[in-house]
């Protein structure tokens, strides 16, 4: 597992340039599919038939990451950007980052903002190739690149500057995996969709296509055991798979968290009820696609999402795993 999410983590993949994550997972599941097939909008979509007379269920992941595009190249090679998701400018300033053809950079902070009297907002930052002017800095309008650290275990704490989503990719993954050669009552659509990030777009388009009888976006989620956490939020590392019931863009459908909870109660799995008083997932999409799908969300709480160090537990990974696998093999009748 650990090899996986090296793997996984550390592949290139910012909203609109997920090549080479879509590669990557291509390789880790093609021989654990019955058909697989890549979209318009990018999305490597995976099915897995089943026995027949089941539901069309779709498990949606995104491959993209936060990440960043140079708007502007000064003649010193500093290069201004603009975000591609949600960047916190404290977060970023001094973080490395990396562009689609390997060129590390670091993010650096204008000159004229005092950090000492002035929180910086991301038209104070910059990124610093190291070059004296632009034909050395090689970079140009519309390039991109996100947060560069490798992945790290560190007992039971995972980290790294991708897992908003890799890991629930990497969940997905091990699904499949795990399923392997074992006939499941219901066609398994695993989709690993595209710009997530920037508006769900990938979700958006591929939903449209399949038409699930019933959808689980993986995703993470924030934590509440952060000292002093605002909101209250009762989800915390180490304590298993979190079961959405709402976030800033959804409500989930109550037979299908009933689903998911009789699933893991079933296999002996913890679990946690998740309310996020923001943002959101794919499951916004995929719940009013067409005529409507009865979507949720399992989420893996995660500690600094959207920063150059996300850390998730282990232990909550194999929790999300085997719920789902347990969510897929019972009856889906509600």
């Amino acid at each position: 597992m650990l090899d996986l999410m090296k793997r996984i983590t550390e592949a290139f993949g910012v909203p609109g340039y997920e090549d080479e994550i879509r590669t990557a997972i291509r390789g880790e599941i093609a021989t654990l599919v019955d058909d697989l097939q890549v979209d318009a909008m990018g999305n490597l979509v995976a099915l897995r038939r089943g026995a027949g007379g089941g539901k069309r269920v779709m498990l949606a992941a995104h491959m993209d990451q936060i990440g960043l595009m140079v708007t502007h190249v000064d003649k010193k090679g500093f290069l201004r950007f603009a975000p591609l998701g949600y960047l916190f400018a404290l977060a970023s300033w001094g973080t490395q980052v990396r562009f689609l053809d390997g060129t590390v950079g670091t993010i650096g902070l204008d000159g004229r903002v005092n950090p000492r009297h002035d929180l910086p907002t991301l038209h104070d930052l910059l990124v610093d190739v190291g070059a004296t002017d632009p034909t050395e800095a090689g970079k140009r309008v519309g390039d991109v690149a996100t947060f560069w650290r490798p992945f790290v275990a560190q007992g039971n704490a995972w980290f790294s500057p991708s897992m908003d989503d890799r890991v629930g990719c990497a969940v997905l993954i091990e699904v499949l995996r795990r399923a392997n050669g074992e006939v499941l009552p219901h066609d398994l659509y695993a989709v690993f969709t595209t710009q997530e990030e920037v508006g769900t777009r990938g979700a958006t388009t591929s939903a449209y296509t399949i038409q699930p009888d019933i959808a689980v976006a993986v995703d993470v989620t924030l934590t509440g055991d952060l000292p002093h956490a605002r909101p209250a939020m009762e989800v915390a590392l180490g304590r298993g798979a979190a079961i959405k019931i709402q976030d800033g863009g959804m409500i989930s459908h109550p037979g299908v968290n009933q689903l998911l909870i009789s699933a893991a109660e079933a296999v002996d799995v913890s679990y946690q009820l998740e309310v996020l008083q923001g943002g959101s997932t794919d499951a916004m999409s995929i719940q009013v696609s067409r005529q409507g799908v009865p979507t949720s969300a399992v989420s893996i709480p995660s500690r600094h999402v959207h920063t150059p160090s996300q850390i998730v537990d282990g232990r909550d990974v194999e929790a999300a795993i085997a719920l789902l696998g347990s969510f897929l093999r019972r009856p889906m009748d509600f």
